[in-house]
């Protein structure tokens, strides 16, 4: 990494529960393909402050993670249509104070669900099958979409916000309902903070033991631990999983591109990916 100077093009990302991950991947990216780069990783007390401080101050870009997905829209210039089709950002690019929003997320997902439909997890995932999804926010807008666009209709968003959840489903057409209860699938899919380190529900299950034994693969979208309770759970019941990990690292690609209009290789992302989880 190059010692800190004045020239130096600064990237940030703005999260209520702030990780290491994409600052090791991107700042590794930085060091091994020699650019003079730095990202940063924030938990803004102010939103509208903070990507007003983006604008101002030149910060070339700025990931956006829960709970902002939502709420930053009404505070970029535009809307790329991978934002704008599911009213959810994830990436803000900054051309001379003009921010632009995408989602790489929904890239990220999209990838990862036509890699399982090809057999890449373990088994051929089919649009046939019945997925329980359960979360209602920004994320769950971009799983659900890449879900629905995979010729998925037999899908349930679960969620305890009434108006959230139905606004959800009524977007791509699906069922909701406010509690799992004992409810089965074949696809479970977490879209909530459930699980995720440094949480109140850190240790806990997205779903119940039963509904993991019987599902035939399990998707959890945190990224932090990357083996979350859930994750370990499917894994001990030899259920095929598709982990906020995978999704963590391809969206970040997609971002240090948006950002650098530079693609590293497949061996230099391996290599960011394995420096990112060696924390």
């Amino acid at each position: 990494m190059p010692i800190l100077n004045k020239d130096m093009t600064l990237c940030i990302s703005l999260s209520a529960r702030p990780s290491n991950n994409g600052t090791r991947f991107h700042n590794y990216l930085y060091e091994a393909l020699g650019l003079n780069w730095i990202y940063k990783a924030f938990a803004p007390t102010d939103l509208a402050q903070a990507i007003a401080g983006v604008r101002g101050l030149g910060i070339r870009g700025a990931a956006v993670s829960m709970p902002y997905k939502e709420e930053v829209i009404a505070l970029v210039d535009r809307m790329d249509g991978s934002a704008a089709a599911i009213d959810s950002v994830n990436t803000i690019v900054n051309d001379s104070g003009v921010l632009t929003a995408y989602n790489t997320d929904y890239t990220a997902i999209a990838q990862l669900i036509t890699r399982a439909r090809q057999g890449g997890h373990d088994g051929a995932l089919s649009p046939e099958w019945s997925v329980l999804l359960r979360g209602s926010g920004g994320m769950a807008k971009a799983t659900a979409a890449a879900f629905r666009d995979a010729g998925f209709r037999n899908v349930t968003i679960v969620a305890r916000n009434e108006a959230a959840g139905r606004a959800l489903a009524d977007l791509y057409g699906f069922a909701w309902q406010a509690e799992l209860g004992d409810d089965t699938a074949d696809v479970l899919v977490n879209v909530t903070p459930i699980g995720m380190a440094g949480g109140p529900d850190a240790d806990s299950l997205s779903f119940p033991q039963a509904a993991v034994d019987a599902a035939r693969l399990v998707f959890d979208v945190v990224a932090l631990p990357a083996e979350t309770p859930l994750i370990r759970a499917a894994r001990a019941a030899g259920k095929p999983v598709i982990s906020g990990a995978e999704v963590m690292t391809i969206q970040a690609l997609e971002q240090f591109v948006l950002y650098t209009g530079m693609r590293p290789s497949d061996e230099q992302v391996r290599a960011a990916e394995e420096f990112m989880r060696a924390q």
